[in-house]
């Protein structure tokens, strides 16, 4: 079973408290940053620090006093292969794709629902991509829009979360979306009619839907073809033995069937080839 991450909620740089469970063959000058056996360093001794930002279900999210989803797993794997256990730290989305929490030594790994681009390589370094995800648009029922077209031709109110690639790309249609902190109050916003429609990640909008109370009220309304995919990620340039880890424990659980495993607990039937990367 995967040992689900316990949460700290933190706004700035900390030193978590260094247990002994570890074998710690060197320290370096940032304090309590440790390096493993396989010369993984941490920023805290016997613990992969993670940086996310809650909620975004099925990816990650809180449950029973739990952090818990597929990116949750998914890091746990990389963990046990270092003979740690994953903390988790709930951060703003913008600090954690801009690279500031891993500069700051907040985190060894950005596992967040995080689609790969460009821009954020200049300041991280990603992981193969593990997970591929096109945009989805939710509207409340009644409401008459299939693209992003009929949202701006029909003057109807966008709803996206900030700092995203949803609403990079309702930006890139001409379009000027109320920007929602989380996409628990996108959501909301939707549901109290700040807006007419959403756009959010395929899986999160499938999840919400999940709920019979969230069905009876909205409806996917259409897709947005974008080609993204989601990495995990570190330091720029900081930390390329634990980059190397994930990316071999993203590669195992491909092969090895845990991949399909997780992916169908999670998120639901695993398309064809989703596991091919």
């Amino acid at each position: 079973m995967p040992f689900h991450g316990s949460l700290l909620r933190r706004t700035v740089p900390f030193a978590l408290a260094v247990s002994t469970a570890l074998t710690v063959t060197a320290c370096s000058k940032d304090g309590d940053a440790a390096t493993t056996a396989d010369g993984v360093r941490l920023v805290t001794a016997d613990q992969l620090t993670t940086c996310t930002h809650l909620p975004y279900a099925p990816f990650q999210s809180e449950k029973n006093g739990k952090v818990v989803g597929f990116d949750v797993d998914m890091i746990d794997l990389v963990a046990k292969d270092i003979g740690v256990k994953q903390q988790i730290v709930d951060k703003s989305f913008e600090t954690i794709k801009t690279g500031a929490d891993l500069n700051a030594g907040v985190c060894d790994v950005a596992a967040a629902g995080m689609t790969i681009t460009d821009e954020r390589k200049k300041h991280l370094d990603f992981s193969v991509p593990y997970f591929d995800a096109d945009q989805a648009l939710l509207a409340r029922k009644g409401v008459a829009a299939k693209s992003l077209g009929d949202v701006k031709s029909k003057k109807l109110k966008l709803g996206s979360q900030s700092s995203t690639t949803g609403e990079e790309t309702a930006h890139g249609k001409g379009l000027d979306p109320q920007s929602f902190e989380s996409s628990d109050a996108e959501l909301n916003g939707l549901r109290t009619g700040q807006v007419d429609v959403i756009i959010q990640d395929y899986p999160v909008v499938a999840n919400w839907l999940k709920d019979p109370a969230n069905a009876a009220k909205f409806k996917l309304v259409g897709t947005v073809a974008t080609g993204e995919h989601y990495g995990f990620a570190v330091k720029k340039s900081g930390n390329p033995k634990l980059l190397a880890s994930i990316d071999k424990a993203i590669t195992r659980s491909k092969k090895d069937g845990t991949y399909k495993k997780l992916y169908e607990q999670w998120i639901g039937p695993m398309p064809e080839g989703a596991d091919a990367r």
